[in-house]
């Protein structure tokens, strides 16, 4: 933004403010959930819903996906007459900002749905997440959401936690990345046409106590800064951000909605944030009734603004009793105007002011096909393929199949929970189940048997697993379906507020699972959303696929791979433990983690960044340029990659940094860059990652940044644990790092 543009834009805001009454301006901070302005026989009341909007909130809740079903048409209206009622017959006539659930597609009926984040975190591929994140700007807009509540940029080592299905996995650089990219999708290169990110949930929500949710956090200062506020820095600095959602719980006892130092101190004072601060639902009325930090409304508003909080989602709760906050002297009104200028100056942006009615003739972009390719696209490419025993792709000779498991036939198995089919409980479309993308293969002599083996994904019972077990061994090959559903507040297996004690298959599927593999070549596939222990299966079973919750194209994607139409190119952006009980077990640990137990090693059994292929790849010349650095220098890491099988497939080259020597314990090794290519049988092709020096810095016994001279190692693999390639290079001098100059290697792949 030119600097003439910006002060255009102050001007503007001040000319606004100077206008506005005290309530006029906390209007601007308060939000209203369509959900909430329903009549008494559950029917939605238009006239009261736009002229309670129509007082000068300044955001609307929720009205694209609401839980009252509103279809695509209503949605469109309904926003266009808040914004005639706010426009033409309130006397400020500022327009608001309409938000959405975004994270897996546009939260609301007839809008596409994509791979849940976790499985576009396994695809590894920055492009295309962009590709699905513009796709999802695209329908949002057509509905006229403005901002999205997404990307999730939590962290999550602790595979208990409910939300894992929501995050882009546990390593700080690889969610940095896919996160830009979504961001960067829904921002689109001009803001006046795109949605407004609002990534979340600042800061460290997936680290709670025993892995429930909205539970403490109780981490030290420099993991906070080096790992789980990393991604939400990269947002900020490179992405742009100028939204961003506080965190349910409390860190050491603050509670991230009334911490200045985590939302003022560093967000705006260190990292430049110019935008606004949103609560999660709820999330300012918790100061008093979960916290205690605050006795009333009153001092809970007073409280979430003192901290950097500007708007109280979905309700106006405790927002709406600011006014009375001035006049007690709790907060000043300087202190409101600073919040209503952020929510302004993105109103402004967005282009709010000139465009704020919606065309109901954009709404045919809804479940483009473009869309849905792009759905299917992004399903193949985050399945992972975790064990292959030679099993596949289904081999030719196959002419029976049995399909078992109580998630093969169930289409709610393929969405995630903030999917508009588990939230808001719309299944609008047909959905393509396991079974019925099978059962569109019965061709060529080609026979497809069917037992669910269990009445629910819950499998309380195994009255059902004779049936299942004789259809397998009627069969030449077994495909058991199985896994967990999501659900919200335990609604389902995973998903928010469904937090899990154990991370097992859930109730007796393992039996029937372990009671299948052992009589038939048997492929297991899961749909969950969160790694599971799987060591017994692994042990006994053919192969496995993880699918996560792939969207509503999963089941015709996972076909193409069953059958070696694609290659499985996912690769896994979290560790599965061996058994809860080694958690945690994130592969950036410190080696004084890693000691093994008395009846257990402590690795995990699937490694971060682990995924097969279909073909075999090779690793070679490996060389690393300059070998010796200074500070701000950047070294370029190159080597080559051959497909040495007999099959195209895809590889993720993945480059692992290692400090040697430091004046605090660091990591076993960080993600520092990866590549995403495809190659044919023999086709080689070379890989170059550039790192600066910035990169390898990190917070010192002072907490200042710092880069320490010292011999740093790199490791080249497929895997975490896979390596391939290693080298060595030398910082020769340190200094103190006063701004980064760089968060992501650039990557550049030839083909020879």
């Amino acid at each position: 933004m030119s600097e003439q543009y910006s002060e255009m834009i102050e001007e503007r805001i001040l000319k606004i403010l100077s206008s506005m009454s005290l309530e006029e301006k906390i209007a601007q901070l308060m939000a209203v959930s369509v959900d909430s302005l329903l009549d008494d026989h559950n029917r939605f009341s238009r006239e009261k819903a736009v002229k309670t909007i129509g007082r000068g909130i300044g955001q609307i809740a929720r009205v694209a996906g609401s839980r009252r079903r509103l279809s695509p048409s209503e949605v469109v209206s309904i926003i266009n007459e808040i914004q005639s009622f706010l426009i033409k017959e309130t006397r400020m006539r500022i327009p608001a900002i309409v938000h959405e659930e975004c994270l897996a597609g546009l939260m609301g009926r007839g809008a596409t749905s994509f791979p849940h984040p976790i499985g576009l975190a396994s695809t590894w591929d920055p492009d295309l997440v962009e590709r699905v994140a513009s796709a999802i700007r695209r329908e949002a807009l057509a509905v006229g959401a403005r901002q999205c509540l997404s990307p999730v940029l939590d962290l999550s080592i602790d595979p208990r936690w409910g939300r894992v299905e929501e995050i882009f996995g546990e390593d700080p650089y690889l969610a940095s990345v896919i996160g830009l990219s979504y961001i960067k999708g829904l921002h689109s290169e001009d803001l006046s046409r795109g949605v407004l990110a609002t990534p979340k949930h600042f800061v460290a929500h997936s680290m709670s106590e025993g892995g429930r949710n909205i539970a403490p956090v109780n981490i030290g200062f420099r993991m906070l800064r080096e790992v789980f506020m990393a991604p939400f820095e990269v947002a900020v600095k490179i992405g742009g951000a100028l939204s961003l959602m506080a965190a349910y719980h409390d860190i050491d006892g603050v509670p991230c909605h009334s911490n200045r130092e985590l939302l003022t101190d560093i967000l705006r004072g260190e990292w430049g944030f110019r935008g606004f601060v949103v609560s999660d639902y709820g999330g300012v009325r918790m100061l008093m009734t979960l916290h205690k930090v605050a006795k009333d409304c009153v001092e809970a508003a007073s409280e979430a603004l003192k901290a950097g909080v500007d708007i109280e989602l979905p309700d106006p709760e405790c927002f709406s009793e600011l006014v009375e906050a001035v006049r007690r002297g709790l907060v000043s009104e300087d202190l409101i105007d600073e919040a209503v200028r952020r929510v302004l100056r993105v109103k402004i942006l967005l282009g709010l002011f000139e465009n704020p009615f919606v065309d109901e003739r954009n709404l045919k972009i809804l479940r483009d096909e473009s869309h849905i390719d792009l759905a299917r696209e992004a399903a193949r490419a985050s399945i992972v393929l975790l064990k292959n025993d030679n099993v596949l792709p289904i081999p030719n000779w196959v002419r029976k199949i049995a399909v078992i498991g109580p998630n093969a036939d169930n289409p709610l198995a393929l969405f995630g929970d903030y999917s508009p089919q588990i939230h808001i409980k719309a299944l609008d479309q047909k959905i393509v189940t396991v079974l019925q993308a099978l059962r569109s293969r019965e061709k060529n002599r080609l026979k497809i048997m069917y037992s669910p083996g269990c009445r629910d994904v819950r499998c309380e019972t195994s009255d059902m697993f004779s049936e299942a077990v004789r259809i397998a061994d009627d069969s030449d090959m077994t495909i058991l379906v199985l896994g967990e559903v999501s659900g919200l507040f335990e609604e389902g297996l995973s998903g928010e507020g469904s937090d899990r004690a154990r991370i097992s298959l859930p109730g007796l599927q393992e039996e029937l699972a372990l009671e299948i593999c052992d009589r038939a070549l048997t492929t297991i596939v899961l749909f969950n959303g969160r790694p599971l222990d799987l060591k017994k299966i692994s042990e006994r079973c053919g192969s496995i696929l993880e699918a996560w919750y792939p969207g509503e194209e999963g089941a015709n994607a996972l076909t193409e791979i069953l059958f070696g139409e694609h290659d499985p190119g996912g690769r896994l952006p979290i560790s599965f433990p061996k058994d809860i009980s080694q958690i945690p077990v994130y592969y950036y640990r410190r080696e004084t983690s890693k000691k093994d137990y008395v009846d257990l090693d402590s690795n995990p059994l699937y490694p971060f960044g682990h995924g097969l292929s279909y073909t075999r790849f090779e690793y070679e010349n490996l060389t690393i340029n300059p070998s010796s650095l200074r500070p701000g220098d950047d070294v370029e890491i190159s080597f080559e990659v051959i497909n040495i099988g007999e099959r195209s497939g895809h590889e993720v080259a993945q480059v692992y940094i290692k400090d040697l020597f430091a004046s605090v314990s660091r990591p076993s090794k960080e993600l520092k860059g990866f590549a995403k290519i495809f190659l044919r049988p023999g086709e080689k092709a070379k890989v170059f990652i550039k790192i600066n020096t910035h990169q390898l810095a990190f917070y010192n016994r002072s907490m200042r940044l710092v880069l320490e001279p010292g011999t740093f190692e790199v490791f080249i693999g497929r895997s975490s644990e896979d390596i391939r390639l290693k080298g060595s290079f030398e910082l020769i001098e340190g200094s103190l790092v006063n701004m980064r100059r760089r968060y992501i290697s650039e990557t550049r792949v030839v083909y020879l």
